[in-house]
């Protein structure tokens, strides 16, 4: 099962658009975003997505009184982090803040999502994997990246753009 790993997209809808065009392209099974989506207008563009999309909030994702009725209208699944999953038999835990993993992360878990710091993070810890693909918003020119996990073999590639 391949998995799509977007954080940090923080309402630029460009981007999204291209987002979605790498997804669909790398033909994922499931999308996970990591949180800071900040406007339900992002949820729109992502609504063209092949897969279904899974996702946390973050600490900018203030607005949801609109946020929320667009998830539901486009089938997505988001929660408070941590968002706890069983995939293809990998226990994987989302959260935004790395910070969060506080008190949650343990060695069960096979992977271990954030975002929140805009930086590339595929660290190996007590046989966990702690990845982030990074930059998505274009606050960073030339960092923009999304991130595809295989669960087979917990493989990652950095699909930038």
């Amino acid at each position: 099962m391949r998995i799509g790993i977007v954080s940090d997209t923080h309402n630029n809808l460009r981007n999204v658009a291209r987002i979605v065009e790498l997804f669909n392209g790398a033909r994922v099974d499931r999308i996970i975003h990591t949180g800071d989506i900040t406007q339900a207008k992002t949820l729109e563009v992502f609504r063209h997505l092949d897969a279904p999309m899974y996702g946390v909030f973050g600490n900018n994702d203030q607005e949801r009184d609109t946020l929320i009725p667009a998830i539901a209208r486009n089938g997505f699944v988001f929660q408070e982090p941590p968002f706890e999953l069983v995939w293809h038999e990998r226990r994987i835990i989302v959260v935004h803040d790395p910070l969060e993993f506080e008190g949650h992360l343990n060695p069960d878990h096979h992977v271990a999502l954030h975002g929140h710091t805009h930086l590339y993070r595929h660290e190996l810890r007590h046989g966990s994997l702690i990845f982030n693909p990074g930059e998505c918003a274009g606050h960073m020119p030339g960092y923009n990246a999304i991130g595809v996990l295989d669960l087979e073999d917990l493989s990652t590639e950095i699909l930038r753009f």
